[in-house]
């Protein structure tokens, strides 16, 4: 009996174990992956909406970005000319900083021996480094072009990225297809290494954006074309004044001279008496010369300013606008898109369709061929 209970168990439990066997084995079957979703066949003419839509919206990101950059930068100017007004102008026509002028000119000229060209050179560099230290970098403090110019890329990328979304939804492109439409759009092209660019889907999803190698190098690529601009005047528009301060001031040192020497030689109280008199009538020269030298220092200055304003706001390959300059030439000039939407977007009239599709510059150019 015994026996017998003893091979029932056996048995059941071979059983179980060969049960366990064949559920542990059903189990690390995989099942077969799915198909992959084939590609939904998306018309041409599909695309072409697509890309038009694509570059208006980069169009319609650049307006807000822009006027954002220009209303910072006009700010930026003002307190540029009020700091201008109320520190470098009376710093430089006042009577005592003329005279240190005067000596420091004389230096010069001892150094540099004669000719007027050396003087007003070293003269114009001395009068930059102030114009530096009272005005530039004051401002800069409240408002740093490089800053400006990196708010306003970013804002407009966000503006773009925020409308890109919808696009696909509009004409029924599954999200995939769409990202790699994307991908096949240039945002940034440098040149190499291959680093240096980046696709329009790499800029809209880069957290942070400074993190992108090809944004960095294009910062870097514009400080580099900018110069000097944040420095304030070139040497070009503060040389006439330093050139007219220094001829100036060297007519001065001849006259100052001969008091001088006339109050040496008569000496004591006589000569003293030469002495504060020419001062008293440097000091009064001073009073009736100054209308007309801040009249030539503020047309320089106002010639530099004009000139910095040029450069740092209007010209898209150095100002603070070129990184969005940049991003939305490469976006729009690699989609083709009617002149009559453009003109559309930026009159808010209605043109008529010169009958000219949208799509890549390259497709456009083959089908014409």
């Amino acid at each position: 009996m015994s026996t017998r209970l003893r091979t029932t168990a056996v048995s059941t439990a071979r059983a179980l174990i060969v049960a366990l066997l064949l559920t542990l084995a059903g189990c690390a079957t995989r099942e077969p992956a799915p198909e992959p979703t084939p590609a939904v066949d998306i018309p041409e003419s599909t695309w072409r909406l697509v890309d038009r839509d694509i570059a208006t919206a980069s169009l319609a990101a650049r307006g807000p970005a822009g006027n954002y950059a220009r209303g910072v930068m006009q700010a930026w100017i003002e307190r540029i000319r009020q700091r201008t007004d109320e520190d470098f102008i009376p710093w430089y026509t006042s009577y005592w900083t003329q005279q240190w002028l005067a000596v420091k000119v004389a230096w010069y000229k001892l150094g540099d021996g004669e000719g007027p060209d050396p003087v007003s050179r070293r003269l114009a560099a001395y009068l930059q480094e102030q114009y530096q230290e009272r005005v530039m970098n004051p401002v800069r403090e409240e408002i740093d072009p490089d800053q400006v110019m990196r708010q306003t890329t970013r804002l407009y990328v966000r503006l773009l990225a925020e409308q890109l979304p919808r696009i696909p939804l509009r004409y029924g492109v599954p999200g995939e297809q769409f990202e790699r439409r994307l991908e096949a759009i240039p945002a940034i092209a440098l040149a190499p290494p291959p680093a240096h660019g980046a696709s329009l889907y790499q800029l809209v999803h880069a957290q942070p954006i400074d993190e992108l190698p090809a944004y960095a190098a294009l910062l870097a690529d514009i400080r580099k074309a900018t110069g000097n601009a944040e420095g304030g005047p070139s040497e070009a528009r503060i040389s006439p004044v330093a050139q007219r301060t220094a001829e100036r001031l060297v007519n001065k040192l001849a006259i100052s001279g001969g008091a001088s020497a006339a109050a040496a030689a008569v000496g004591g109280v006589a000569g003293m008496v030469i002495s504060l008199g020419a001062a008293g009538i440097g000091a009064i020269a001073h009073a009736s010369e100054l209308p007309e030298l801040e009249a030539q220092l503020r047309e320089g200055l106002d010639a530099a300013q004009h000139e910095m304003w040029e450069t740092l706001v209007e010209n898209p390959r150095t100002g603070v606008m070129a990184g969005m300059a940049h991003i939305a030439g490469e976006v729009e000039g690699s989609l083709a898109y009617t002149p009559a939407l453009v003109v559309e977007i930026e009159t808010g009239e209605p043109v008529e369709d010169d009958g000219r599709e949208g799509g890549f510059a390259g497709e456009r150019d083959n089908a014409e061929e």
